[in-house]
């Protein structure tokens, strides 16, 4: 139905979108996740031409949108597009928002735009507003306006844009509803949510948006469950990350250790979690792994903490052959590996051919 190639988007020097590549099939519902300034919205507004693209192409139905041969009007009236701030016309009443476009646009008459704009306010549970001004609403009835206004231009594809963003919590799940009676109806969806919770119940699809590109796609269950990449992970799960690179074998443990506090503390864990997290470090880099790396050194140290769950992880990147510290048989002897299994009782390890992930959760 849609097929997004090499997509790229700048403002002057500002690049937002580097290499967006997705095809979007007949009857999906897509989300699109990702931190805050990643290109979510962008990508949205380039697909309808809000935003006119750098480069790429935009094929809708084998007809690329920007191909100056390409009837643009023709092709954009396939999409919908809801927005997180509504764009009502504050000066008509409800039902004369929602007949605009099919009037104006697409030539309808008045009383078949009338009826079927009828149809559709009752669609989203608004059939009694439809005498009243958009200042009498509350965000959520204006935002289910605006949805019933999206769908009587009859697109193909509906593009919402953090259709909840601008909402108080109680007005949230309203909106939300209906976009699920669509998803379930068969509606063709691409949907910009911080929602993860309703991204993941309703999605055929999810998109994780990062440095310019989709960084990672896959089912729900895939990327909230199974994500193949860390930042992916991180987002998803909520899990905010403190850093630290060594690259000596004399570097700075107080440095490594102040950062440390100064993350936990910021999370509001325990001084006691605090004090084994430095312990484990510690004991990890200085006594096991800067012995076995050669120069020049490369230990890359992570310590996050999930607000979803609350659970602590140390993840060490290093470099070498295999070496998993907590290995049994090469460790029965040492006592301060066996305090560390102790404080550290949920353990992976993975090898590499010349580096090593070792994940700590606490």
């Amino acid at each position: 139905m849609i097929s997004v190639r090499h997509l790229s988007k700048a403002f002057g020097r500002l690049v937002v979108l580097k290499d967006v590549n997705v095809e979007i099939d007949k009857g999906e519902v897509i989300s699109v996740i990702g931190p805050s300034g990643c290109g979510k919205s962008t990508f949205l507004r380039c697909l309808n031409l809000l935003e006119m693209p750098s480069g790429g192409e935009i094929v809708i139905d084998g007809e690329n949108l920007l191909d100056r041969k390409t009837n643009v009007f023709q092709v954009r009236r396939k999409m919908g597009m809801v927005f997180q701030s509504f764009n009502l016309f504050s000066h008509l009443m409800v039902i004369e928002n929602i007949m605009l476009g099919p009037v104006d646009l697409l030539k309808r008459g008045r009383r078949e735009a009338f009826a079927e704009g009828m149809k559709l306010l009752a669609r989203v549970g608004l059939a009694e507003k439809a005498y009243a001004y958009p200042d009498e609403l509350s965000g959520g009835q204006k935002q289910r306006v605006a949805i019933a206004r999206a769908l009587a231009m009859k697109p193909e594809i509906v593009l919402f844009d953090e259709p909840t963003s601008a909402l108080d919590p109680t007005m949230v799940s309203e909106v939300l509803a209906v976009i699920r009676k669509l998803a379930a109806d068969g509606m063709t969806m691409m949907i910009v949510t911080h929602e993860m919770r309703f991204a993941r119940d309703v999605s055929t699809r999810v998109l994780y948006m990062d440095e310019g590109v989709i960084y990672e796609e896959g089912t729900p269950r895939q990327i909230y469950d199974q994500p193949v990449r860390e930042k992916t992970r991180n987002f998803v799960h909520k899990i905010r990350t403190y850093s630290y690179e060594i690259r000596s074998r004399t570097f700075d443990l107080y440095a490594l250790n102040a950062g440390v506090e100064t993350f936990c503390r910021k999370q509001f864990l325990p001084e006691k979690q605090i004090f084994h997290i430095q312990l484990i470090l510690e004991e990890l880099i200085i006594n096991q792994l800067l012995a076995r790396q050669e120069d020049p050194v490369t230990l890359d140290v992570t310590v996050g903490y999930s607000e979803e769950s609350g659970a602590v992880e140390i993840v060490l990147h290093y470099a070498g052959g295999p070496y998993n510290p907590f290995d049994e048989a090469e460790e029965e002897d040492n006592l301060s590996m066996v305090l560390l299994r102790k404080l550290a009782q949920r353990r992976e390890y993975v090898a590499g051919d010349l580096a090593n992930q070792l994940k700590i959760i606490l």
